[in-house]
């Protein structure tokens, strides 16, 4: 373990992940600790500096909402974002108001006065020569009044104190979120703020993490078995590589085929991992199970329930069928699954537990008591982009590795509404001419596939019918939507600019191949406000 360390205190922000992303592009090692962690805890874990995130909470409304007073005592630099600001603000001698004038999206903010953690930044500049940045904003609070020795560091017309600083002490916070991509210079003032100003030097990779996480995995299962569920998407079969490499046998695949993936997709995953990898893995149809137990449900969020307990009620049924296959044995004692931070924050599982849940996920939040086995989880701290990385270092092949992910309730969330058999075959059979499609159509410019310059590309059913004409008669079929979205964390999104062409094809391919549909839309919503998947 890196002895530079960077303390992110975690305040109950959406996006509080996203910088540990950032701190560890520049190859500083982090950790997200609850910001209510013991000042003993703030002195041992030893920082080169600290990071305050934002929140959904008020300084004035929520008193327990603050940093550890060791934060203030240890004598390392201290960045403050947003909220972050706001309670280093009001905890030392400042105050904190609610404005009439909130702040919600893209912004334009001047850096004023020079400060070690903005010198040279900028966007652009305006006439008279002021710089300025591009940033993301998200408050309804802001800083009214600066504490003792802080200088003004940045505005905006709204927001008069969008920055402060302190740069005796080495303190700095900024209402504007840096760890976004919407924020254009923000990693540069990230990557400032680990290196320059708290002197980390980056000696921080991937390799790294491989060897702490099979260290770790070892130390967790010890001579026990463990049983993954595996999907075939990125995230299984890295967390399934992994920790083969750590535990070798002792780990048995089981992949549940629950009538909700996508077109060959069960032999697919059979032909990769159990032919090519040679791994243990056991293959259950539960189609019927899953479509049963759906039959009449309309909420995404009790569809992913139902799902998610079905998961563990065939996993707990293979583990009992392994242990009974082996008299004497003990059986399997750990479920090891593929859950990595933008679950575990979306369902509000965040260590602080002071996040607000956006969407279950069914594997997320631990296992019930009754399933009698340990969860292990070693991608829970990774982004996409960083398993995507550590798949590659662990020699995955790339057509593996960068396969666009696929939620775990499958096309249950892209069925909108009941699920069906019915459904599922439409929106499979559209979805694998849309996948196609954008693997064949190549950019000039960059001359990489349409599937690569996207990070997520699907089909959405919808349970609606329009009218259509056909040759000479009337159709009266179903709807579905297109969606494809560019993104480099999954936290934001921006939907992708396919060429008209492209989607002219694949819209003409789907209403004629797919009988029962007649009308393809395309999803123009970006993350926020929409999710990536739309339920």
């Amino acid at each position: 373990m890196s002895e530079e360390r960077i303390l992110i205190l975690d305040f109950g922000s959406q996006v509080t992940q996203l910088i540990a992303r950032r701190v560890r592009e520049v190859h500083v090692y982090c950790e997200i600790h609850p910001c209510d962690v013991s000042d003993d805890f703030v002195r041992d874990f030893a920082p080169k500096g600290i990071i305050l995130s934002g929140s959904h909470g008020s300084t004035y409304e929520d008193h327990e909402l603050r940093a550890p007073q060791a934060v203030w005592e240890i004598g390392v630099p201290v960045l403050g974002i947003c909220y972050g600001m706001q309670t280093m603000a009001a905890q030392l001698g400042g105050t904190v108001s609610w404005s009439d004038h909130q702040e919600f999206g893209y912004a334009e903010v001047r850096a004023r006065g020079h400060t070690r953690l903005l010198q040279g930044i900028e966007d652009f500049q305006t006439p008279e020569g002021y710089g300025m940045l591009k940033v993301w904003m998200s408050h309804g609070d802001q800083v009214t009044a600066l504490p003792p020795g802080f200088k003004l560091m940045a505005s905006t017309a709204s927001c008069p104190i969008a920055g402060m600083a302190d740069e005796e002490r080495g303190y700095y916070g900024v209402q504007f979120h840096p760890e976004v991509t919407h924020t254009l210079q923000g990693r540069a003032l990230l990557r400032r703020f680990v290196h320059e100003i708290c002197g980390c030097s980056g000696d921080w990779v991937m390799g790294d993490y491989v060897a702490e996480a099979v260290t770790r995995i070892r130390e967790q299962v010890g001579a026990e078995e463990v049983i993954l569920g595996l999907s075939g998407g990125v995230d299984s079969s890295v967390a399934a590589a992994l920790i083969h490499r750590a535990i070798g046998d002792q780990l048995t695949c089981v992949f549940v085929d629950h009538g909700l993936l996508r077109l060959n997709e069960a032999d697919m995953v059979m032909e990769m991992f159990a032919g090519k990898l040679h791994a243990k893995v056991l293959r259950v149809d539960a189609s019927e199970l899953f479509l049963r137990e759906l039959a009449g449900v309309i909420d995404p969020e009790q569809k992913r329930k139902i799902i998610g307990r079905l998961f563990v009620d065939v996993f707990k049924a293979e583990a009992e069928k392994l242990k009974a296959a082996r008299p004497g044995h003990r059986g399997v004692r750990f479920l090891a699954q593929g859950t990595i931070y933008p679950d575990v924050i979306e369902s509000g599982g965040a260590k602080s537990k002071k996040a607000v849940t956006i969407k279950s996920h069914h594997n997320v939040g631990g296992l019930p008591e009754q399933l009698g086995l340990q969860l292990l989880e070693p991608l829970r701290e990774l982004f996409k982009d960083e398993v995507r990385e550590l798949g590659v270092v662990l020699g995955l092949p790339r057509e593996m590795v960068y396969r666009h992910p696929f939620p775990g309730p499958g096309l249950g969330v892209r069925i909108l509404g009941e699920v069906k058999k019915e459904y599922a075959d439409l929106l499979r059979r559209a979805d694998a001419i849309f996948i196609e499609e954008l693997r064949a159509s190549i950019d000039p410019e960059s001359g990489e596939s349409w599937y690569d310059l996207t990070s997520q590309a699907f089909a959405v059913f919808l349970p609606v019918k329009s009218v259509g004409v056909m040759g000479d008669g009337r159709t009266y079929d179903y709807v579905v939507a297109l969606r494809a979205v560019q993104t480099s964390d999954f936290m934001t999104a921006d939907w992708a600019e396919l060429p008209y062409a492209l989607l002219k094809k694949v819209s003409s391919r789907i209403i004629n191949e797919v009988r029962g549909i007649n009308r393809v839309t395309y999803d123009v919503s970006s993350k926020p406000p929409a999710t990536i998947e739309w339920e």
